[in-house]
């Protein structure tokens, strides 16, 4: 029998609950990189420090439960 909305978006949630700290020791180690490659972009030296310093202080965050009502609004049209 096929699963309702409601059972895949329990899924989809508990996915995203699994991978979360992955996702967030992903980012954060992946901001040298990012600030590297905005470097090499012809931006002026503001513009670059500007940029590194948001991203040193940024951090991801999820939001499971927006995501689960979003995901079943898509799929309910």
């Amino acid at each position: 029998m096929a699963k309702t909305l409601e059972e895949m978006a329990s899924q989809g949630y508990e996915k995203l609950s699994r991978k979360e700290p992955l996702m967030k020791r992903n980012w954060e180690a992946m901001k040298d990189t990012m600030i590297k490659h905005y470097r090499d972009q012809p931006f002026g030296p503001t513009r670059k420090a500007n940029y590194e310093e948001a991203i040193r202080k940024a951090t991801i965050r999820f939001d499971k439960e927006k995501w689960k009502e979003k995901w079943l609004d898509a799929m309910r049209v």
